[in-house]
């Protein structure tokens, strides 16, 4: 089953985290991610969003996103993007995004 992550950041040192950035995405597609969204607008159709981006992966399933959060590979990206940033971070599972036939 298709999991997401979901994350919500706030930076606070752009320079640091273009560093996250170019480490981040060949530790992803490694354990089978993709990012779903990423950057750009947001815009709160309800409520308030406080933070200043958002970023969703899509991995094949919840064993993957996990091995993946944990993994050596992701471990000094995780470490250089707490360091420049706060997030609020989610995983969960979700139904395919296909049409019913």
């Amino acid at each position: 089953m298709p999991t997401y992550v979901i994350a919500e950041i706030t930076i606070h040192d752009p320079v640091t985290y273009e560093r996250y950035k170019e480490l981040a995405p060949a530790s992803i597609f490694k354990y089978g991610g993709r990012y779903a969204a990423r950057g750009g607008s947001v815009e709160a159709l309800e409520g308030k969003f406080k933070r200043e981006r958002l970023v969703v992966l899509e991995f094949p399933s919840a064993d993957a996103a996990r091995r993946w959060w944990n993994s050596p590979e992701y471990a000094e990206a995780k470490h250089i993007r707490q360091s420049c940033s706060d997030a609020r971070i989610v995983v969960t599972e979700g139904p395919s995004l296909e049409a019913p036939k």
